[in-house]
């Protein structure tokens, strides 16, 4: 396996990962593609194997106000295929050892048992706008003590949740 900036060639490969890893989410599959669109700055690396994209990092900038203010991390996805050989968390430790990450607080919204193993603590300050009492809102670095709701890039949007399913009234024959 081979950790690598991600290159504008390889992008095509990180939303096919993005959508194979995410296969009943399009908003995971298309926030990273909106970003790329729309010239957000970003650091991204990609996990290769044997010319393949199994895994891919991203963080977008975090902001209070128009200032920025730390990183979010934006997605983490492995392959499926891979994923029971730690390439995930590979590549994000090797992230987090990255001048231009190690240097900035971060912020995820994420499962705390498992960011919780890379150093990652629940957050208090700033708020989270997509959380509940910033439930599994985390962040590493951190030492912001101002109360504000920390900013995403226009991209970000709540994922939207599933709709039930309508009642017409009919029964289905058995």
């Amino acid at each position: 396996m081979k950790i690598q900036k991600l290159t504008l060639e390889n992008r095509p490969k990180v939303y096919a990962l993005l959508q194979c890893a995410f296969p009943e989410s399009v908003y995971k599959s298309g926030l990273v593609k909106n970003l790329h669109d729309n010239d957000r700055p970003m650091s991204e690396w990609v996990c290769i194997h044997t010319n393949k994209v199994i895994a891919y990092i991203g963080f977008a900038n975090a902001y209070h106000g128009s200032e920025v203010c730390g990183l979010h991390l934006a997605t983490l996805a492995v392959a499926p295929d891979f994923a029971m050989l730690d390439a995930g968390s590979e590549l994000l430790r090797f992230a987090l050892r990255q001048e231009e990450i190690k240097s900035q607080p971060l912020f995820v919204m994420g499962e705390p048992a498992y960011y919780r193993r890379f150093g990652f603590e629940p957050c208090r300050l700033p708020l989270c706008p997509f959380g509940r009492n910033n439930s599994n809102f985390l962040s590493l670095h951190n030492n912001i003590d101002s109360f504000f709701t920390v900013g995403y890039e226009p991209e970000f949007t709540p994922a939207p949740s599933p709709q039930p399913e309508r009642q017409t009234g009919k029964r289905r024959k058995r």
